[in-house]
């Protein structure tokens, strides 16, 4: 049962991630009117809210864009960061946005945020669990069933819990990047549709992450309560 559900929801995931990574090739070929960069819309966004303490970065990788709450930065993939068209400037607001969420300490993120090194243990507990498990599972013999259950459980009630709470965050991001985008005029009528395609493309990979998450989570108090 266990390996349908994973097996299931990889074949989802993988799907959406190509979709996304389909339409960003599609979208990046299209050049927006504005002619300005992903660096410069994130700038540009960040002035028009009156926020000038987060730094704007270039990193290396495809789809690693991201904001650090820590560091006050927005980290742009080489693509986003130096693009000029409507994947570009999606990617760049949506980021941006987190930014915005960040200055007007929006709930749903600060509780993210608190909630990342708990998150974080939890993985590190799975993982060791089913190392473990793999390398022998008589060791996983050693310890008390219950206790085992009660760790696995409690680790994925944690990452469900992260999960989901990630969704309105990502979703209020894009929300504000597509406001923002259309009331600036950096894009056309028909570029911001297609930034609002790929925003929504990627806002599908948390929702399948959150699903998956949450069926793994089922299943294994199916387990733990002894239910067929």
């Amino acid at each position: 049962m266990i390996w349908i559900i994973i097996i299931g929801f990889m074949i989802l995931g993988w799907m959406v991630q190509y979709r996304l990574k389909s339409k960003f090739k599609k979208y990046s070929q299209t050049p927006i009117r504005s002619n300005l960069s992903g660096a410069e819309i994130a700038q540009q966004m960040l002035q028009d809210h009156h926020i000038y303490d987060v730094h704007i970065t270039c990193i290396p990788g495809k789809l690693t864009d991201h904001y650090h709450p820590g560091h006050k930065t927005i980290n742009l993939s080489e693509a986003v960061y130096y693009g000029r068209n409507a994947a570009a400037a999606a990617v760049a607001a949506h980021e941006t946005g987190h930014a915005v969420q960040h200055a007007q300490a929006y709930a749903p993120l600060q509780l993210r945020s608190a909630m990342v090194p708990i998150q974080n243990a939890s993985a590190k507990i799975l993982n060791v669990i089913f190392i473990i498990g793999i390398l022998g599972a008589f060791v996983l013999h050693m310890f008390p069933q219950e206790l085992l259950f009660i760790a696995i459980v409690g680790s994925y009630a944690v990452m469900t819990a992260f999960s989901f709470i990630t969704l309105p965050v990502e979703f209020n991001a894009s929300k504000r990047a597509l406001a923002w985008i259309d009331q600036s005029g950096v894009v056309s009528s028909q570029e911001y549709d297609m930034s609002k395609n790929a925003l929504k493309w990627a806002a599908m990979t948390y929702v399948v992450a959150a699903l998956s998450s949450l069926a793994m989570l089922l299943y294994y108090l199916n387990m733990f309560f002894g239910r067929d």
